[in-house]
């Protein structure tokens, strides 16, 4: 499965950073959220991208928005990555890759690295906007502008 724009996301669950059980209904069609996959916790591109969320936070969440992080991590190195940078937004663990699977995240450069993907999802659970790019801090301001515009 892959999803694509107008696709409404299924309720899905992970390990967050606190080895708790995160389950997505209880923010899914209750608010819009930015899910952000990223390749690995404390690289240079993974860190950058990471603290600009963290620093762009309060923006977000202003906006009535939840941010959702999810890499293949383990919930210890996802935990230590967070407290390290006092990251105040879930941080999900994809260690058998099924969430890359169900949002359909491909690998980047040439299948060597996981990609790097953010998908906007409006209050209803609808896949708005999905944004593709390796380049870390183009993520942010596009993904803030697009809930801008959702909830304005």
């Amino acid at each position: 499965m892959s999803l694509k724009i107008g696709d409404i996301v299924p309720n899905f669950t992970a390990k967050d950073s606190h080895g708790e059980v995160f389950e997505s209904k209880s923010v899914l069609g209750r608010k819009p959220l930015v899910i952000y996959f990223y390749p690995k916790d404390n690289t240079p591109g993974c860190t950058t991208e990471a603290c600009s969320f963290r620093d762009q936070y309060e923006d977000f969440s202003a906006l009535g928005a939840e941010v959702i992080g999810i890499s293949a991590d383990s919930v210890k190195s996802h935990h230590k990555f967070a407290n390290k940078h006092n990251l105040p937004f879930i941080l999900l663990s994809d260690q058998d890759k099924r969430l890359r699977q169900l949002f359909g995240v491909k690998n980047n450069l040439f299948g060597l690295l996981p990609g790097r993907v953010t998908f906007i999802i409006d209050r209803n659970g609808v896949v708005i906007y999905i944004f593709d790019s390796m380049n870390a801090a183009k993520h942010i301001p596009k993904a803030l502008e697009i809930i801008k515009e959702l909830v304005l």
